[in-house]
C-alpha cells in the first residue's frame, strides 16, 4: 500500500470533514492513483470510477454517513466510496477471492446500506429507506445515485413516478457521463443533453425572482410574472419532466468542481422536498488513456498504469466474439436477421455488426425487459430478432419471455452469454436463468460444447422458427479443435465413447467432463463414456435412460443444483433400476462469492480432480471393496 499524505489520514467519512479546503483536491487525486493502481493489477471498473471521485469526497464532506445513507445505481462505481469508509487497508484486494468486492456490500461495511450490481434499483430503494425513515421517526437524508443510463430503466421510470406521493424528502443525484457501458442511448439521456447544452431553469428563475422584487408590489403583477414564467418554463428546460414528477431540479452542476458540488449538496442538504441534482462528470476523468477511451477502460481486466496498454488475453476465439461473426454471417444470407442488445454493443460481441447492418441493430439501452418485448413485436411482424444479453441481466425480463415471445411461439433467438459463475460475485452469476427457461412453453434451450458448436446452434435457431436460447460463458471454450457432430433438434453428441461409466455435460463443461474421464482412466483404468447435452430442452431422454440402465450417470453443469439437468435426470429415472446418479453443479444453499472460475471451482469441489476423487469413492471404491471381500 503506497503512502499518501492526505488519504492516509481518512479512516471514516468524518475525517474528510475534519480536511481544509485547499487539501479536497490533492484528496482526489490520491483516490485517482490508488483506483488505477488497484485496477491495474486486479481488473476492474476504471473508468466510471474515476468519473466520480469529485462526486464522491463532495456527498462524504456534506452527509453524515452511515446515518444518512447514500445507495448507488449498479454499485461499479464505489471504489473511491470504499477508500473513505474505513476499507483502504484491504482495498489491494478489491475483486479478488475472498478480498474487497467490486460492489456495495452491506456485509462488508456498514456504510453500504444496499447490495447493488444491476441497474435501475437505486431509486426504488431510496424511496422505501426514505419512507421508513418518514414512517418510524428516523433522522437522516437518503441519497440515490444514478447513472444517466441507469436513468431509462423502466424500474427507475416507476419509481420516479412515485416520488411525489409516496415521501417528502429525496436526494436524487444523476451522475451524468452520457454513458451507460457505450454511450447512452434513447430520449431521456437526449432530454438530459439539452439541458446542458441550453440555458437553465434555474438561470431563468433567478431571472424572474430579480425581475419581481424591482416591481411594485402588486398581486396582478406578481400573478403575471408567475404565469409567464410557468409558461416559458419549456423553453428553458424542454418537458421540465423532473420538475413535473414533484422533484425539484438542480443543475446542472460540473461534477469536477469540487466548490460547486460541496455547497449545492449542503443547500439541498436543508431542502424538505424530494430533488434532483443533476451533475456532469467525465468518464476517466484524471487519467488521459481512459478519458479518451472510456469504453474501453470500462471494465478492464488489467493494464499497465504508465502506457495504458491493456493486459494481453489468451489467444484463440471466443463465444462472444464466434457470436458476433456468426450473426453477421446470418445477415448476409436472411434478410430479416435484426440484432438487439441491451447497453452491452461491445461486451455481447455485437459491434462489428453495428457497424456493418446499422439500420438492423437495436441498442435499447438498460432495459432488458423492453428489449425481448419489442423482439416479440419485431418477430410478430415479420423480421427474425436475435437478442444477446448476459445471463444474470436476463433474470430481469422473465415475464417478458413467457407473456410475449413464448407464449406466443414467436421465432426470437435469445443468446445468454456470461452464463455460469463469473468474477464479479453474487449480483452478476449467470446461475439462475436456466431454472426459469425451462418452465418456458415451446422454448428450446441449446449449450454449445465450443466457438463452432455455438455457431452451428445461431443457425439452427435460425431455421427453427420458434422460440430459441443459447446458453454459453465469458470466454473461449478451450476446446475449438474439437469436432461437431451435425446438429439434430434434442439430440445429444457422444464426444467419447466408454464403457464403465456416462458422463453428461452441458455446454463447457464437456471440458470438466473429459479431462474428469481422463484422470479417471489414467489413476484408476475407468473407461468414460463423455456425452455433450447439446439440447437441455428438448433432452435426448432416450440416450440418457438407455445409458443410466448400463452403467453409472454423472452430470456436470455450470448452473446451480436442482435446477437444470440434474433435474430433469432425475425426474426421468424415478421408478427405473439405473446404476446410480451422481450430479456436479453449484450449491443451491449457499451465496457463490467473487473471484476467479478457478478459485471458486477448488473451493466447491467442481475441478476435474474432485470430480473424478468423488466419483471413484461413489462407484467404484466400494465395487473394488466387495470383490476383495
Amino acid at each position: 500500500m503506497r503512502k499518501h499524505e492526505i488519504l492516509d489520514q481518512i479512516l471514516t467519512p468524518a475525517d474528510v470533514k475534519k480536511l481544509k479546503g485547499e487539501q479536497l483536491p490533492q484528496l482526489c487525486r490520491e483516490l485517482r492513483e490508488e483506483i488505477v493502481d488497484a485496477v491495474s493489477h486486479n481488473g476492474g471498473h476504471l473508468a466510471p470510477n474515476l468519473g466520480v471521485v469529485e462526486l464522491t469526497v463532495a456527498l462524504h464532506r456534506v452527509f453524515d454517513l452511515p446515518k444518512d445513507k447514500i445507495l448507488w445505481d449498479v454499485g461499479h462505481q464505489t471504489y473511491a466510496h470504499k477508500l473513505l469508509t474505513g476499507r483502504r487497508d484491504r482495498f489491494a484486494t478489491i475483486r479478488r477471492y475472498h478480498g474487497l468486492s467490486g460492489f456495495p456490500s452491506p456485509e462488508e461495511s456498514e456504510y453500504d446500506p444496499f447490495v447493488s450490481g444491476h441497474a435501475g434499483t437505486s431509486i426504488s430503494a431510496a424511496l422505501g429507506f426514505e419512507a421508513a425513515n418518514e414512517n418510524l421517526g428516523k433522522d437522516g437524508r437518503v441519497v440515490a445515485v444514478i447513472g444517466d443510463g441507469s436513468l431509462i430503466c423502466g424500474l427507475s421510470m416507476e419509481a420516479l413516478n412515485n416520488v411525489r406521493s409516496t415521501c417528502k424528502n429525496l436526494i436524487i443525484v444523476i451522475n451524468d457521463n452520457k454513458m451507460s457501458i457505450s454511450r447512452s442511448v434513447g430520449a431521456i439521456p437526449n432530454y438530459l443533453n439539452r439541458i446542458i447544452t441550453g440555458y437553465s431553469y434555474n438561470r431563468f428563475k433567478a431571472f424572474a425572482k430579480m425581475a419581481l422584487r424591482k416591481l411594485p408590489a402588486s398581486s396582478e403583477i406578481i400573478g403575471g410574472i408567475q404565469k409567464i414564467e410557468g409558461a416559458t418554463k419549456s423553453l428553458f428546460v424542454p418537458g421540465i419532466f423532473f420538475e413535473e414528477l414533484g422533484l425539484r431540479y438542480i443543475g446542472p452542476v460540473n461534477g469536477h468542481q469540487l466548490p460547486e458540488l460541496i455547497e449545492t449538496f449542503r443547500r439541498i442538504r436543508e431542502f424538505n422536498r424530494p430533488v434532483i441534482v443533476h451533475v456532469i462528470t467525465q468518464k476517466g476523468e484524471g487519467y488521459e488513456y481512459a478519458e479518451r477511451q472510456p469504453e474501453k477502460f470500462h471494465g478492464v481486466s488489467g493494464f499497465d498504469p504508465d502506457t495504458g496498454e491493456l493486459s494481453k488475453k489468451r489467444g484463440g476465439t471466443t463465444f462472444s466474439g464466434e457470436f458476433g461473426r456468426t450473426l453477421c454471417s446470418l445477415a448476409e444470407k436472411h434478410s430479416e436477421v435484426v440484432g438487439i442488445t441491451a447497453a452491452m454493443r461491445s461486451g455481447t460481441g455485437m459491434k462489428d455488426f453495428s457497424e456493418r447492418f446499422p439500420d438492423r441493430f437495436y441498442d435499447v439501452g438498460i432495459a432488458e425487459g423492453h428489449a425481448l418485448t419489442f423482439a416479440a413485436g419485431l418477430a410478430a411482424n415479420g423480421l427474425h430478432p436475435v437478442v444477446s444479453v448476459y445471463a444474470t441481466f436476463l433474470q430481469r425480463a422473465l415475464d417478458s419471455l413467457y407473456h410475449d415471445i413464448c407464449l406466443q411461439k414467436l421465432p426470437v433467438v435469445i443468446c445468454a452469454d456470461r452464463s455460469g459463475v463469473v468474477e464479479d460475485g453474487p449480483t452478476h452469476h449467470g446461475l439462475y436463468d436456466e431454472n426459469f427457461a425451462l418452465a418456458m412453453p415451446d422454448l428450446c434451450i441449446m449449450a454449445p460444447k465450443n466457438e463452432p458448436e455455438l455457431a452451428a446452434m445461431l443457425e439452427l435457431g435460425y431455421q427453427l422458427r420458434s422460440p430459441v436460447m443459447i446458453r454459453y460463458p465469458r470466454g473461449g471454450s478451450g476446446l475449438g479443435k474439437l469436432s461437431c457432430a451435425p446438429l439434430e433438434k434434442g439430440r445429444a453428441e457422444v464426444v467419447r465413447d466408454g464403457r464403465d461409466l456416462s458422463i453428461w455435460a452441458v455446454g463447457r463443461e464437456v471440458k470438466t467432463a473429459l479431462e474428469t474421464a481422463d484422470i479417471l482412466k489414467e489413476k484408476a483404468g475407468i473407461s468414460c463414456r463423455v456425452v455433450n447435452v447439446r439440447f437441455l430442452k428438448p433432452l435426448d431422454t432416450e440416450l440418457l435412460r438407455a445409458d443410466a440402465l448400463k452403467m453409472p450417470l454423472v452430470t456436470f453443469e455450470n448452473t446451480l443444483l436442482g435446477t437444470g439437468l440434474d433435474v430433469l435426470a432425475d425426474r426421468l429415472l424415478i421408478g427405473e433400476k439405473h446404476c446410480g446418479i451422481l450430479h456436479f453443479a453449484w450449491p443451491q444453499e449457499e451465496k457463490i462469492p467473487h473471484g476467479t472460475e478457478a478459485e471458486l471451482r477448488a473451493q466447491f469441489g467442481l475441478t476435474a480432480e474432485a470430480a473424478a476423487q468423488t466419483v471413484r469413492s461413489r462407484f467404484f471404491e466400494k465395487s473394488a471393496e466387495q470383490e476383495r471381500k
